[in-house]
């Protein structure tokens, strides 16, 4: 072929165009592919935790302790399980859960620390509370109130509800977001802070 007829530079020009074209465009294919392959998705634990009041019967430096059971109480019992994460699941390990409820007759301890504890979850933002089933009392459905902090976090304070339970429509503060899950014999809750 003639170096110097029209079908040939003609040709030079489509495939240096090519050639050109390709090359500006293969690497951002390749660019975003890599992006895609090395991206995770950011799994989320859902919206937080909503808060709610801590009402007038929270009591600050309640003793340490994860079972809230004492000798004589003879009540219903029961354990509740959970975790504490943030929105994107990362488990927050040290956070502090400072529990406080009435007992079953829908009364309150407002001169010790009966039925009142505070707890750090492990590790794995894990916890395990034993306490009595609360009564309900007027106007109220049985719940447990509950401060979440991380370590040098903002205090969430909110409060859990029983599933099921009859009081529960009836209440003005119920929110459903704040049941307790039962898992076979017990209950479990997922505390979610902001990130």
């Amino acid at each position: 072929m003639d170096p110097h007829s029209p079908n040939r530079r003609r040709w030079l020009h489509f495939s240096g165009g090519l050639v050109l074209h390709l090359g500006l465009v293969a690497p951002a294919i390749l660019t975003t592919r890599k992006s895609l392959a090395q991206t995770t998705a950011t799994p989320s634990c859902g919206g937080p935790t909503p808060p709610q009041i801590a009402g007038p019967f929270f009591i600050p430096q309640s003793p340490e302790r994860s079972n809230l059971i004492e000798p004589g109480m003879k009540a219903n019992r029961m354990r509740l399980t959970g975790q504490v994460v943030d929105a994107n699941c990362r488990l927050v390990p040290g956070a502090l859960l400072d529990f406080w409820q009435c007992d079953d007759k829908g009364e309150y301890d407002n001169q010790g620390y009966r039925l009142r504890g505070h707890q750090f979850v492990n590790a794995k933002g894990q916890f395990v509370l034993d306490t009595l089933v609360p009564g309900a009392y007027p106007g109220r459905t049985p719940h447990l109130h509950v401060r979440v902090q991380r370590k040098g976090g903002p205090i969430l304070t909110t409060q859990l509800y029983l599933p099921g339970h009859p009081g529960n429509a009836r209440d003005f503060l119920f929110d459903p977001r704040l049941l307790m899950e039962p898992r076979g014999s017990e209950l479990h809750f997922q505390f979610v802070l902001p990130v």
